[in-house]
């Protein structure tokens, strides 16, 4: 599905016009763009839970050259599926 087409979902389902839904949608992604950053968990009940993890720096190789390179320490977003969700999609 594409954010066209999610906006469309959300404008049918809440009886918003395709703007409206549209800023709602932008607003809520910058919303939890912004905790992210933070390092702030956006538990969302019954759809999951977005997170920030630690990601130690490693060594790593490219599988092209044999070249070992050096892959720094970097945070990372991270996405557990709710229960709720887990059942409706098995």
């Amino acid at each position: 599905m594409k954010k066209v087409e999610l906006v469309d979902a959300i404008a049918k389902k809440a009886g918003l016009t395709k703007a409206d839904a549209a800023r709602s949608l932008d607003a809520t992604l910058e919303a939890i763009s912004k905790a992210l950053v933070k390092g702030d968990r956006v538990p969302l009940v019954g759809f999951g839970t977005f997170a920030v993890a630690k990601r130690d720096a490693r060594t790593a190789r490219n599988p092209r050259t044999g070249e070992t390179i050096k892959i720094p320490a970097r945070r990372a977003v991270t996405f557990k599926v709710g229960t709720a969700l887990k059942n409706k999609v098995n």
